[in-house]
């Protein structure tokens, strides 16, 4: 009899990303210097576009984000294309937590687990994150909201994935550094635990008997 597979999910941002995080003092944000390289007001942006249809539309998949900017940008006195944002934002947001990185390094080594990554996120920086940075050669899948339809901690977001998992019966683990997020997935089965640093994934018992701190 084979032994079960193990599915491991790690969110992006504030896990696998030293990018916005949860608590606000953790955070690097991609934007900090937005209104000093590209001219763009960064409260204007974050107020009007990112709270506006970015998270109503974009991250669900209801709308490409290079059409969504092509409106909103003119609306803020930018004319130079939403290619220019879309470039700036992909590159300042990709400082990878490499530490975590090694750790799942380790984990691949193991038979019977399979890695993915677990995020509210659209389709560029999807492909973005598995391509040029190369998330692709650490995890199977990259379930990302835009294409799931609904955003953590959307109940139904944790409903397609396991599907998409193939209804395993051994609960995945999971890391994200939301705690409303966390609570949502527990409530669905999960194995699910608040990330904050490298040292949370040995909060499971499961990856704390495979791999040392």
């Amino acid at each position: 009899m084979k032994p079960a597979v193990q599915d491991v999910l790690f969110d992006v941002d504030g896990v696998l990303i030293h990018g916005y995080h949860h608590n606000p003092e953790k955070s690097i944000c991609w934007d900090k210097n937005l209104e000093k390289d590209l001219k763009i007001c960064k409260k204007a942006f974050t107020e009007k576009f990112i709270f506006g249809v970015f998270t109503r539309e974009v991250i669900v998949g209801k709308k490409n984000l290079y059409d969504a900017l092509e409106e909103f940008l003119p609306t803020i006195g930018f004319n130079q294309g939403p290619q220019l944002v879309i470039d700036y934002w992909l590159e300042n947001d990709a400082n990878i937590n490499y530490e975590l990185l090694e750790k799942i390094k380790l984990l691949q080594r193991v038979p019977n687990i399979r890695l993915h990554i677990a995020t509210n996120q659209e389709h560029n920086r999807a492909k973005y994150l598995m391509e040029t940075l190369g998330f692709n050669k650490h995890f199977s899948n990259i379930f990302h909201s835009a294409e799931i339809g609904y955003r953590k901690p959307n109940p139904l977001y944790f409903v397609n994935v396991h599907q998409r998992l193939g209804a395993p019966i051994t609960p995945p683990i999971f890391f994200d550094d939301t705690p409303e997020v966390v609570e949502s997935a527990k409530k669905f089965g999960w194995h699910a635990f608040v990330y904050n640093d490298v040292k949370d994934i040995f909060q499971s018992t499961f990856i704390s008997t495979l791999i040392q701190e």
